[in-house]
């Protein structure tokens, strides 16, 4: 099992990340991380709304972007949702509509950005029971195939010190790909400050935006560290 500062800092740029993990003093944490290369998505902000979600939007003047521009954590009565894109809220809308953590997930499809072809990656968290988790990624084939893969994970409630984690993409720096499945990682972070500052310094300095750890319910106490705002 790699440990998550390793998994992270191999990669010379992981893109978007979801991770759920338990610190070692058994609190059961979700983290949303995004890094960019370009200036427009340097050009974004993390942060909390009154209704209680984390949203990802623009730090200038620029209008909205439907790929760069979402819903990145919503709680939506016991579930709390967070990934990397509109897919978010269409997620949260379903489990609102009592369709079930695995039927939700399915349909979704990968970003219309090639060459890479971002996948979309979500976490399915059932805040009454801890072993409820689950992990959806669409991600376009390697190959030829312009059809959608679906992986559906659910995952065993983590042990103290151990986690789930799925990036967007992986690098030797240079050149991009989409990132591994899934990666089980290892963490010595005994609180929610300490797993914040573990993915924090982990990630390239010259690309982060933004990193928040939250618990299910919690959103609103999020802590979030953000990267000084860059104007494209």
């Amino acid at each position: 099992m790699k440990q998550l500062n390793r998994a992270l800092t191999e990669h010379h740029y992981p893109g978007r990340g979801v991770l759920w993990c338990r610190t070692t003093d058994g609190s059961a944490l979700g983290v949303y991380f995004l890094t960019g290369r370009s200036p427009a998505s340097r050009a974004r902000t993390l942060h909390r709304t009154p209704a209680g979600e984390l949203v990802v939007a623009p730090s200038d003047a620029r209008g909205h972007d439907h790929l760069r521009h979402y819903v990145a954590a919503r709680q939506s009565g016991p579930w709390l949702v967070f990934g990397n894109g509109e897919q978010v809220a269409t997620v949260a809308d379903r489990l609102a509509g009592e369709q079930p953590p695995a039927v939700a997930l399915d349909g979704l499809d990968y970003e219309p950005d090639p060459p890479i072809f971002t996948p979309r990656l979500t976490v399915v968290v059932d805040g009454r029971a801890g072993d409820r988790i689950w992990f959806g990624a669409a991600r376009r084939s390697a190959g030829r195939r312009t059809g959608t893969d679906r992986l559906t994970l659910r995952i065993g409630e983590p042990a103290p010190g151990e986690g789930v984690l799925m990036t967007t993409y992986r690098s030797d720096g240079r050149q991009v790909a989409t990132g591994d499945p899934f990666t089980e990682v290892g963490t010595t972070a005994g609180s929610a400050g300490d797993l914040l500052a573990e993915v924090w310094s982990a990630l390239p300095p010259q690309l982060r935006i933004a990193a928040a750890v939250f618990a299910p319910g919690g959103l609103a106490r999020a802590e979030i560290r953000q990267a000084a705002p860059a104007q494209a």
